[in-house]
């Protein structure tokens, strides 16, 4: 963040002792003794000095920001004296003319390596930004996943680092702030969620979906408040024969009341396509109890005591029970979840935990270890040490580039698993959406290579099935078969991937002239030519170095890349003239955008396909090689990609008049058929507003018909204002916008 230098007043000065104050206050209740509180004392007064008349963006102090982060380590993360010591210092070194070397002798090697691994982190090598077709964030975000090598106290600090700059992220530049959320969403909220840390994942996402999508958020925010204050009774009402039932079966507990957050209601209804009054899990109610130690039942069990209590009183949805008592999640996270039916006739979502479970739960990966550390050995106890083993695998492979380890990681946070079983009963653990020939892989090389099908549940399936929870699986060998390089086009693992290639690098020559000419051949077809200048987007675009073509061509040749995107790849670099003089005649002079870089400079621009974007949408443009910018939604998921791997290339696009110009949006529809239906929904639209239809399908079914349709509008306005009166047609029950 930019920073400005003056002396501080005398306010400033009360700010970062009341500042200070709290976080002495919040370390003191974990730090084990006053020595402890001395470092953290000695480390404070040192940044102070170090930052004294330095001055934030916001005109702020810059303490105030270390101090922040430190809160955020010991009261969201729960690290400890060492932890809220480089959180303090974390700046010191890449700000100021003090040295890693002076953080050692002052503090210790344990403080300086912290604070070393964090100032690598937030250091930008010039190099980078002369790496051609290498992306500097996935640089950055290798350094950071690299420190977990060293310490994963180091990435824990840097999270609380850029929780703190989401929550002052106003006061940067728009194109600044696209690619702050941007690398937030497709790395450190995943991240966050992998180790275990709720609080910290929720605001980030709420902070998100505040500046990509403000009028979701301000709307869903008002509803939110308005359902609690309607409901607050009857949830009450609901909580009280829980209590006074499991106060009489002895539990030592306590419950609490929350509400989903603003962003993952936002995303249910998004991914759901429903409204928000169609969000039944509105609300949920969390039991933590202290185990008995003198129970006969164990900590397992003592959970699932405390589900028969409750389902005693309140009838529960059994397709919405989640036992993750039995089967934690990757990032360690246990409860038993049920959905309870109130008299007052509200879905209501219970959590039952442990106080360990809860701790884990908020405080992820640093509760796990001072439970391990304090003895507490759960079946479950090594899953995230094996997830962190994984990633360190992964990041010292000599055959990942930056920008592929940065797809690797991200798919990988975001990948749940499923438990199967072998033909003997024994249980395993792969990942959500792997196919047979991942399990045949996951159990020995052997098996995987010579894989020719597989049995699941005792019926015959090719190696491409996917594989669901539950399920039993068997793998048929025959020694004479190998790998195949139809394999790559549906394996899901990486372990199994990174097998299939090294055996087929044997190959290798082959596969390059393969894939030359299966590129060749295509590009062809789409009207190109295999030049220097195609080549060159395509390596970039693909995330290869610009002087390994072989490598693509080796890529292509084995199925490994596939061509299906590569018509809007190459567009990109040079847009037909046709269809740009297409372009220039559709939006005319007098509407369209005003789009302007950081510099003023003014684009030419298309929009994004994947999302269509329509006036009155937040959006984000991505600057191409030939100077055209892509608009897109700024929630849309490519958008959000591209920014993450490519933040230099963000331009901030402004809508102007669009009187003259329509786009083209999609509305799905569901309701309760009734005669006349279709042609009044019709009707509205053409006549009353004036809107042209493009296409309309709907199907009916027992009564029920649901549909979409495509439509030309102005703006968002305009459809607003449209779904708003469909809705009010008798038998509508829900019009939600949605992509093309």
């Amino acid at each position: 963040m930019t920073m400005s230098f003056s002396e501080f007043t005398q306010q400033d000065h009360e700010v970062i002792a009341r500042d200070y104050a709290d976080l002495k206050e919040a370390a003191a209740r974990r730090c084990a003794n006053q020595t402890e509180m001395d470092v953290v004392q000695k480390a404070f007064e040192f940044a102070n000095e170090a930052h004294k008349g330095v001055r934030r963006r916001s005109g702020e102090p810059y303490i105030l920001h270390p101090i922040a982060v430190a809160k955020i380590v010991v009261t969201n993360i729960g690290l400890g004296y060492k932890s809220i010591a480089a959180a303090l210092l974390h700046d010191v070194v890449e700000d100021t003319d003090y040295t890693v070397d002076d953080i050692r002798n002052l503090f210790g090697d344990r403080i300086a390596l912290l604070v070393d691994g964090l100032t690598k982190i937030k250091v930008v090598l010039d190099n980078d930004a002369k790496a051609g077709n290498r992306s500097i964030q996935a640089e950055n975000f290798k350094r950071i996943l690299l420190t977990l090598n060293d310490d994963v106290r180091v990435v824990l600090i840097k999270l609380a680092d850029r929780l703190h700059n989401c929550r002052t992220i106003e006061f940067m530049p728009e194109y600044k702030r696209d690619k702050i959320l941007s690398e937030t969403m497709f790395i450190f909220i995943p991240l966050a969620h992998r180790l275990g840390l709720y609080e910290v994942k929720s605001e980030m996402e709420n902070i998100w979906l505040r500046y990509k999508e403000p009028e979701a958020f301000n709307d869903i925010t008002a509803k939110i408040n308005r359902n609690m204050t309607d409901k607050e009774k009857e949830i009450d009402e609901f909580i009280s024969p829980i209590s006074a039932a499991l106060t009489n079966a002895g539990f030592n507990f306590e419950i609490r009341k929350r509400v989903k957050t603003a962003y993952s209601i936002w995303h249910k209804m998004i991914t759901k396509g429903i409204t928000f009054d169609q969000v039944y899990d509105l609300y949920a109610v969390r039991i933590i109890f202290t185990p008995d130690p003198g129970s006969t039942e164990t900590e397992r069990d003592q959970c699932y005591h405390v589900f028969s209590i409750i389902t005693d009183i309140y009838r529960y949805k059994p397709d919405r029970v989640r036992d993750w008592v039995k089967h934690p999640k990757n990032n360690g996270y246990e409860a038993l979840h049920c959905t309870l039916m109130s008299h007052s006739g509200i879905w209501i979502e219970v959590q039952i935990r442990t106080k360990r479970m809860d701790d884990i739960a908020e405080k992820g990966i640093a509760a796990h270890w001072a439970y391990k550390k304090d003895g507490f050995v759960g079946e479950n106890e090594s899953e995230m040490d094996r997830w962190i083993s994984k990633v360190k695998e992964i990041l010292v492979n000599p055959d990942v580039n930056a920008l592929e380890l940065l797809d690797i990681i991200h798919n990988d946070l975001n990948t749940s698993d499923i438990f199967v079983f072998t033909p003997k009963g024994e249980q395993k653990r792969i990942p959500k959406g792997s196919t047979a020939l991942d399990f045949a892989y996951s159990i020995h090389t052997h098996i995987g290579n010579t894989a020719i099908a597989a049995k699941v549940n005792m019926r015959l399936v090719p190696l491409s099935y996917v594989l669901k929870g539950g399920d039993q699986v068997e793998i048929i060998t025959a020694e004479t078969e190998k790998p195949k390089r139809e394999w790559l086009q549906f394996i899901q693992t990486r372990k199994a991937r990174n097998i299939i290639m090294d055996y087929l690098k044997g190959e290798r020559n082959d596969s390059i002239r393969t894939g030359r000419k299966m590129l060749g051949d295509q590009m062809s077809a789409l009207g190109y030519k295999l030049s220097d200048k195609t080549l060159h987007r395509l390596l970039e675009g693909f995330g290869i170095p610009e002087n390994e073509p072989d490598e693509l061509y080796f890529r292509i040749g084995i199925g490994l890349l596939k061509l299906n995107e590569l018509d809007s790849m190459l567009k990109q670099a040079a847009p037909k003239p046709k269809q740009w003089l297409s372009w220039i005649r559709s939006m005319g002079k007098k509407g369209g955008f005003a789009l302007n870089d950081e510099k003023g400079a003014s684009h030419g621009y298309v929009m994004a396909e994947c999302c269509n974007p329509i006036p009155g949408d937040s959006v984000v443009g991505f600057l191409g090689p030939d100077g055209t910018v892509t608009v897109h939604k700024k929630s849309c998921p490519v958008a959000n990609d591209e920014a993450a791997k490519h933040g230099d290339r963000i331009v901030v696009p402004e809508w102007e008049g669009t009187a003259q110009t329509s786009f083209l949006a999609r509305l799905s529809l569901k309701g309760l058929d009734r005669i006349g239906i279709i042609n009044e929904i019709t009707r509205y639209i053409s006549f009353v507003m004036s809107v042209n239809i493009r296409s309309i399908n709907i199907s009916t079914d027992n009564g029920v018909f649901e549909g979409v349709i495509d439509l030309y509008v102005h703006d968002k306005k305009d459809l607003d204002k449209l779904t708003k009166k469909l809705v009010k047609i008798e038998g509508i029950q829900n019009v939600v916008r949605t992509d093309l």
